[in-house]
């Protein structure tokens, strides 16, 4: 059964409501705490990256290419194409011999709009390298001309790299995956169990089970949790989140109201699917969920757990708050 997890306020009284399920899950498969119905199907989108990097990064790229920390987190993230994201993947589409328009995902703008009204001024169009998940595909264009795969299709189910993503996720998550979606950007995405989906990152988050990948695993992790404005934005709600763990825990987000939490140090993750699909409550409900962990004050949480709600004045008239 679906569990209200958010509720929107103005003036007081009850204007929406959010409903939605979510998981805490250890790296055996433990359900630690449940809301709703974590059996619930689901596409993980953009949440997937960190797995879709492990995937990326296991032959040995990353340090063949000496990858910065801010390249790794980049290639996590959904970023906001800011000004350092512009500057980060022109540089790396350039290391590599090649330019924005072998990038699979679509043009797009710049999500905010101070960066909108600067890109529109200096190209005066969409650009691929604008798209938040432009930073995952660099990193596709350059594991697959290193590995000398084709980098025309490398968006396919059919392609050596995703064939090699589904069998990690289907190891790992102790799934076997029978139905695969087109995320926003292109790429596959498998339809999962969000208790699945949540034992997958619980075992990315528990480094020594993952064999041979647990450097990676855990190179990926430190440089999210170092870099999280490359793995985001300034403004982007899973930058602000792993800030305020102070590195212990990454946040990645993902749409139609998925939100991830992965935390190594109690080998644990935290995974909310709101059924709305709206992002305003994702953020909200995964900030509640970790306050349940004790991991932080809860109070450094209080402007997610309880997100003032604006007027056209500036005025707070409202809130979005947690529930579950």
């Amino acid at each position: 059964m679906v569990k209200k997890l958010v509720n929107v306020t103005r003036n007081g009284s009850i204007e929406s409501e959010h409903y939605g399920h979510g998981v805490i899950i250890d790296s055996s498969g433990k359900i630690l705490k449940e809301w709703g119905d974590s059996s619930h199907l689901i596409y993980p989108r953009s949440s997937l990256k960190p797995i879709q990097s492990l995937n990326l990064y296991k032959n040995g790229y990353m340090e063949k290419a000496k990858l910065s920390a801010k390249q790794i987190a980049f290639s996590t993230s959904s970023h906001f194409a800011e000004e350092i994201h512009q500057e980060l993947i022109l540089k790396w589409l350039k290391e590599i011999n090649t330019d924005e328009s072998k990038l699979a995902c679509g043009e797009d703008w710049p999500w905010q709009l101070p960066e909108k009204f600067k890109a529109y001024d200096k190209y005066k169009k969409r650009r691929k390298i604008f798209h938040n998940c432009s930073g995952k595909h660099c990193a596709h264009l350059a594991v697959s001309l290193d590995r000398d795969l084709p980098i025309e299709n490398y968006n396919s189910p059919d392609h050596t790299i995703q064939k090699e993503l589904f069998s990690i996720i289907e190891d790992l998550a102790e799934f076997k995956i029978d139905k695969v979606g087109v995320d926003g950007c292109t790429l596959p995405n498998p339809f999962m169990p969000l208790k699945k989906f949540g034992q997958l990152l619980a075992n990315f988050a528990d480094f020594k089970k993952l064999g041979e990948l647990s450097g990676i695993a855990e190179t990926i992790y430190n440089s999210c949790v170092s870099e999280p404005e490359y793995a985001g934005g300034k403004e982007s709600d899973n930058s602000i989140l792993t800030k305020i763990l102070n590195k212990k825990a990454f946040f990645k987000n993902g749409a139609e109201g998925v939100f991830a939490a992965i935390i190594p140090e109690l080998k644990i993750a935290a995974v909310v699917k709101i059924t709305d699909g709206n992002s305003r409550a994702s953020s909200t409900a995964i900030a509640g969920m970790i306050s349940e962990l004790n991991l932080i004050n809860k109070d450094e949480l209080e402007s997610f757990l309880n997100k003032p709600v604006y007027n056209s004045t500036d005025q707070t008239v409202g809130s979005i708050s947690w529930c579950g």
